[in-house]
């Protein structure tokens, strides 16, 4: 039997940190806990971490700031982090994914879906779910835009870096990675996040959108990715892997 994940709780509220460590070690993590983020990167340095879950409302810097930090760094760029909140606004959702975060759950929460989305997080992180076929590649070449693996760096024919979000690097690749093959909104959130549709995810097209005006689309008739209608979309690109 291999050693279990590692998962780190960052949770101001005692109770709901004592109970989410007990839960999680009860099913089988090796979990540690922080009452807030000032020493999180110090954590994260000085133990192997494969998980970070964080509570959006805490003291100092706040969940959505430790997400984009995380995301910004490098060493954990690629880290699974799930947010947790009390606040139930779409639009926080919506900005808690766009900080990068791969998951995140409303209080009060079931812990049985908390285990289920942790599992299925945990899957995709480690299936790549964007597929292989760049695995010799550093960057990815298609209708004169570049993107680079390494840096995550998304550049116009023109060599101007673009900047991407988490999301709209990810959602990219998925696209790079099956050129030319229709992809459906399930099929699409499968490869994204490894599960189906829900009705949040229509979000998947306003994603769509904003990947389209990094790469200057026009929105009324897009050429790099087109909306097949009534099936979904397609990137409509021959793509090159580039050492």
């Amino acid at each position: 039997m291999g050693e279990p994940d590692r998962i780190l709780v960052v949770e101001d509220d005692e109770e709901t940190r004592n109970l989410l460590r007990t839960y999680l070690e009860k099913n089988g993590f090796d979990c540690r806990t922080l009452p807030d983020g000032s020493r999180l990167h110090a954590e994260l340095e000085r133990e192997e971490t494969d998980m970070v879950i964080l509570d959006l409302m805490l003291p100092g810097d706040d969940g959505l700031t430790l997400c984009r930090n995380l995301r910004a760094d490098p060493r954990t760029a690629n880290l699974p982090v799930i947010m947790l909140t009390a606040r139930v606004e779409e639009t926080d959702r919506i900005v808690g994914l766009e900080m990068g975060a791969d998951d995140y759950i409303p209080k009060p929460f079931n812990p049985r879906e908390l285990l289920a989305r942790i599992k299925s997080v945990m899957r995709r992180a480690r299936a790549d779910p964007v597929g292989k076929p760049e695995a010799l590649a550093r960057r990815m070449r298609f209708s004169g835009w570049t993107l680079d693996l390494a840096t995550r760096q998304l550049k116009s024919p023109e060599e101007v870096v673009v900047p991407l979000s988490k999301k709209e690097y990810d959602l990219l690749r998925i696209f790079l990675t099956h050129a030319r093959q229709v992809l459906d909104r399930d099929r699409i959130m499968e490869l994204y996040a490894g599960r189906g549709s829900s009705p949040f995810e229509r979000g998947i097209d306003v994603q769509i959108g904003r990947l389209r005006k990094r790469l200057r689309e026009d929105s009324k008739d897009p050429v790099i990715i087109r909306t097949v209608r009534g099936h979904g979309y397609m990137l409509d690109s021959d793509v090159d892997m580039l050492s």
